[in-house]
């Protein structure tokens, strides 16, 4: 099983991107999805987050702006940033909780933590 994130740069003040994460292998059944992110010198945080049942959860610091999606069928998971600020500028990396498909049983796993690997959001001024 593998994420694969994409869709960060550079972007002015104020602007605007969009991430896009898709998960991809032998998956049985994909749980919660979010996006995380890392600045320098600060832990990884929660962004956003949402559940197979469409249920969103968000850092106070990005309500409003960002906006999480996603299409479970397609296992890809989207976040539309808007009115990015200097201090959105981070390292962001998707997670997703996932049942894969056991390749010698066949038969579905535990739900395990993956996670992409980091996309760069730079926001300059």
């Amino acid at each position: 099983v593998q994420l694969q994130a994409s869709g960060g740069g550079l972007v002015q003040l104020g602007g605007s991107l969009r991430l896009s994460c898709t998960a991809s292998g032998r998956i049985f059944r994909i749980k919660d999805m979010g996006w995380y992110r890392q600045a320098p010198g600060k832990q990884r945080e929660l962004v956003a987050a949402i559940a197979d049942g469409g249920s969103t959860n968000y850092a106070d610091s990005v309500k409003g702006p960002f906006s999480i999606s996603s299409d479970y069928r397609s296992n890809t998971m989207w976040l539309q940033m808007n009115s990015l600020m200097a201090e959105d500028t981070a390292v962001y990396y998707c997670n997703a909780k996932i049942r894969a498909i056991g390749a010698g049983t066949g038969l579905p796993s535990d739900s395990v933590d993956y996670w992409g690997e980091g996309t760069q959001v730079t926001v300059s001024s």
